[in-house]
């Protein structure tokens, strides 16, 4: 775990019994010589994870997708240890249309999912939402988001973000068009992403009327503030990862979607999942250009339409998946619950 998850585990103070790692490497979307290699690494990993179990004899076992869940999932599967399959997002990645033959149980944020997995065997849970993150969308936490962030309640507040990294391309088209949207009654919570923010903020150090950019509130990472700002956002402009099937909705925070371009379809079919439902817009990356500040302005000046997709995305939401997903690890591990 040497990505951006390690730094966040590590500050959130969670404490684990025992830490322990296996080899692994991916498959799909390598060259042939990374794919020997990742093989290569998958059987050490699957080795390795077959003593882990051993020693700790796990009575079932939670995987969420990735290749760098395979080597446990393969020796669980040697091993005869059941496994429960998470899903966040509506589409299976290839890891676990792989996986899913050898697991038991395939708990789904949707129930559109199901149709991937075989009669009987997946569980609508809901997307987990952390507890910080739910604990702002209690319905009298707008008033302390707007006064965290300085935030005016007279203003309607546009968040704009596009993952931990962020989302270049976003970041540029809301930059281009900031003065326009500064010029009306609106403020802004702008996520960066760590990548793109000495940019952004050089590029906000340019700008000229120093009075409307006391309403651009402009941020590398929010990590425990998130649920704040999304308490805070009348709109959100954001990519389409699996968080905001869970997040959007329990917060009743309408949206414009951007799935990222770049890769297989996952981000394009939750966005569809939501502006199906009214609860969303669903705008392509290339049209940002030309659709995004038209777009906003129409939203923000109809608060009949945001009030209605506000309450559409409410009407998806289920706050209590973190205990169903437990609930259904704990029946395939034999517990009575």
């Amino acid at each position: 775990m040497d990505g951006f998850e390690r730094p966040l585990v590590e500050a959130s103070g969670v404490t684990f019994d025992r830490y322990d790692e296996v080899r692994s490497g991916p498959l799909h979307g390598v060259g042939l010589p990374k794919a020997l290699v990742s093989a290569a690494q998958i059987i050490a990993g699957t080795a390795q994870a077959v003593g882990l179990i051993r020693r700790y004899q796990p009575k079932a076992l939670l995987l969420t997708g990735g290749w760098v869940g395979v080597p446990v999932a393969l020796a669980a599967w040697l091993l005869r240890v059941p496994a429960l399959i998470f899903l966040p997002d509506i589409e299976p990645g290839l890891t676990i249309r792989v996986l899913k033959t050898i697991a038991q149980r395939v708990a789904i944020t949707v129930p559109d999912s199901s149709v991937y997995f075989r009669d009987g065997q997946t569980v609508v849970t809901g997307y987990p939402v952390r507890q910080d993150v739910q604990d702002a969308a209690k319905p009298d936490s707008r008033a302390e988001a707007l006064a965290h962030f300085g935030l005016d309640p007279a203003l309607k507040t546009l968040m704009v973000f596009g993952g931990s990294r962020g989302a270049r391309s976003i970041n540029l088209a809301l930059l281009d068009i900031l003065p326009d949207l500064l010029s009306e009654d609106l403020q802004i919570i702008h996520v960066t992403g760590t990548l793109d923010w000495p940019d952004v903020e050089a590029r906000r150090n340019t700008f000229a009327d120093q009075t409307a950019l006391a309403r651009y509130h402009a941020y590398p990472y929010l990590h425990n503030d998130m649920g704040l700002a999304l308490a805070a956002a009348d709109l959100v402009v954001s990519r389409a990862g699996a968080s905001i099937l869970g997040e959007f909705p329990l917060f009743g925070v309408p949206s414009i979607l951007i799935p990222y371009p770049y890769a297989w379809r996952y981000q394009k079919v939750n966005a569809d999942y939501l502006a199906d439902r009214d609860a969303a817009i669903r705008m392509d990356d290339e049209r940002m250009k030309d659709e995004l500040l038209p777009t906003i302005r129409r939203l923000l000046a109809d608060p009949a339409r945001l009030s209605q997709m506000g309450h559409n995305a409410a009407a998806l939401a289920q706050p209590a998946s973190a205990g169903r997903v437990a609930t259904e690890l704990l029946r395939l591990a034999g517990e009575n619950v």
